[in-house]
């Protein structure tokens, strides 16, 4: 789950119609679900972090730091429920990537080696937007698997990256080779399977911390390193960020 930054509201009261703040919250964020992580070019929704659903929440329905961005069935997922963030672990103020866990498979889990605690709300996060749900075995008329579900599309994106991977070892001084596999990581989105890839390549994390929207500014990377700075800085001071 990739860390950003939304950053101050574009406007210095709330928003009368949420949807209205969608332009802002795609130029600082990008094109992705806050929580798959999945490239959405069109049909994103404003999310809001406490739904707008429940009355005690009613108050920030137009409120700028109340709101991410989701997928259809990360959103659908999430629906009304009651949201904590101090019981969850939330991209805009906890650095996600640190804590998630995503192998070839198609999975996410939590990572090993975290405390009980911050395990126990990963997985909470997991199962908040459905990320813990296994992949559906989707054929077409001809028996061919078809990747419609988010653990499938986390597979095919891993084929992509491996790919991308074994082509800039083969030619390590291609500039030209690094500038497309990133424009390609941009195009397919899942920002931290695409880091994982590059695990052992610091100049193609920079690339990609520096190239998707929002990220730099979490300040959840060392951009000399590209390791995760952990706890997450939190740097617009948001309530109960920095758990990771």
């Amino acid at each position: 789950m990739r860390p950003v930054r939304r950053g101050a509201s574009p406007q210095a009261h709330d928003f009368g119609d949420y949807a209205d703040a969608k332009p802002d919250l795609v130029s600082r964020l990008g094109s992705y679900c806050s929580f798959c992580e999945r490239r959405i070019a069109t049909n994103l929704a404003v999310e809001h972090i406490q739904p707008k659903g429940l009355s005690k929440y009613a108050h920030l329905e137009g409120r700028w730091e109340n709101f991410l961005l989701a997928c259809v069935n990360c959103n659908s997922t999430k629906g009304d429920k009651d949201v904590d963030p101090a019981e969850v672990l939330l991209p805009d103020r906890d650095n996600t990537f640190d804590a998630f866990h995503y192998p070839q498979d198609g999975t996410v889990s939590a990572r090993s080696g975290m405390s009980p605690t911050v395990t126990a709300m990963a997985n909470q996060t997991l199962k908040l937007v459905g990320l813990d749900k296994k992949m559906s075995q989707t054929r077409d008329e001809n028996g061919h698997m078809v990747a419609l579900d988010r653990a499938s599309q986390r597979m095919e994106a891993w084929v992509a990256a491996s790919d991308a991977r074994f082509t800039v070892t083969a030619n390590p001084s291609n500039q030209a080779v690094r500038r497309m596999v990133v424009e390609l990581a941009k195009a397919t989105g899942f920002f931290s399977i695409w880091m994982v890839a590059f695990e052992d390549d610091p100049d193609m994390r920079r690339r990609l911390i520096e190239t998707f929207e929002g990220t730099e500014p979490s300040e959840c990377f060392d951009l000399a390193t590209t390791l995760p700075v952990s706890p997450a800085p939190n740097p617009d001071g948001l309530p109960d960020g920095g758990k990771v």
